[in-house]
Order: structure tokens, then sequence, then C-alpha cells
């Protein structure tokens, strides 16, 4: 397996910033809503210490990718046999993946620096968290976290469907190897 991708699979650094972009992404969810149920302010502080430089790695993993398939690489074909309409909708659903990766981002950045926070939650030992739902970023935040679930799920069934369903090795096209 290449770095790029070939016409029926994808390359090394795709399929390595897919992979790690997941994994980090199912670890965001799951940190940002354990933080945003949490009212220990101790707790709530320590979860955000990992949020953050996770989302700057999002940010930096999605940068990559968007300037890999830009200036360096290309997609491999579709998938034989797949119809238009699943193609049309495989390409909106990853590019709102990246419109919703970007906003959940950009959302975040802004209520850190509106709010403050960072040093509080880095540094600012016993001082007391702002209150993020003040703060303007927060619900776009929160509905973004949201539509970013449905897309894993839509993009995870669709994933499943090919495997199993459809049998067209489509998963194979995502991973390490020949």
């Amino acid at each position: 397996m290449g770095l790029k991708s070939t016409i029926d699979r994808y390359g090394s650094m795709a399929v390595s910033i897919h992979w790690l972009s997941a994994i980090l992404v199912l670890v965001l969810i799951v940190l940002g809503f354990r933080a945003a149920g949490t009212a220990d302010p101790v707790a709530k502080a320590a979860l955000l210490r990992l949020h953050l430089p996770i989302g700057i790695a999002v940010l930096v993993l999605t940068a990559l990718r968007i300037v890999w398939w830009w200036r360096f690489d290309r997609k491999p074909d579709p998938i034989a046999g797949s119809p238009p309409w699943q193609e049309r909708a495989a390409q909106a659903v990853h590019i709102l993946f990246y419109v919703v990766l970007l906003g959940m981002i950009a959302s975040g950045i802004g209520m850190m620096v509106l709010s403050g926070a960072s040093p509080i939650i880095f540094g600012g030992q016993g001082a007391a968290l702002p209150d993020f739902s003040k703060y303007l970023p927060r619900a776009p935040h929160g509905i973004g976290a949201r539509l970013l679930i449905a897309l894993v799920v839509l993009h995870a069934g669709a994933a499943l469907y090919h495997q199993f369903g459809r049998r067209d090795g489509l998963l194979r096209r995502m991973w390490f190897g020949k």
C-alpha cells in the first residue's frame, strides 16, 4: 500500500488520517457530553483539559486531510454498481463532516476566547469555570455535536451496508494492506 490512493483504494496517508480522526472525534464526543453533564468543576476542568487539545488535533488532521486531497492525492473511483444517488449522498455526508467539524472547532475556540476559560482549565487551581451556556458559541457547539453523531451513525451504517449487504469490499478500500 502506497502513501497515495489508487483508482480502487485509499492510500496509507488517507487511511491513517481517516481512522485517527474517527477515533479522536468519538473521544471528543464522549468527553464533551461528559463535561456538559458534570456539575463538579474539578471533574469538568479535567475533562476539558483533554477535550481541548484533542479538538486541536482534529483541526490539524482535518486541515491536513483537506490539503492532502486538494494538492497531493486523488480519491478512488466510486464502487462499481453504486447508484448515482448513493454517490451524491456519500459526497454530501463527507462535505457535511468537514463543515460540522470546522464549525465545532470554531465554536469551541470561540467559547474559550469569549469565556476566558483556558487559563482556568489549564492552570487555575480552584478558580470557578464560567457558565458556558452564557456564551453565543455554546448553542452551535451543542447542535454540532448532535449533528456529528448523526453523521457518524449514517456514515458507519452506509459502510456496514456496503460491507455486509452489498458485499462490495468497501471497507477494504479504507484499511491498510492489499
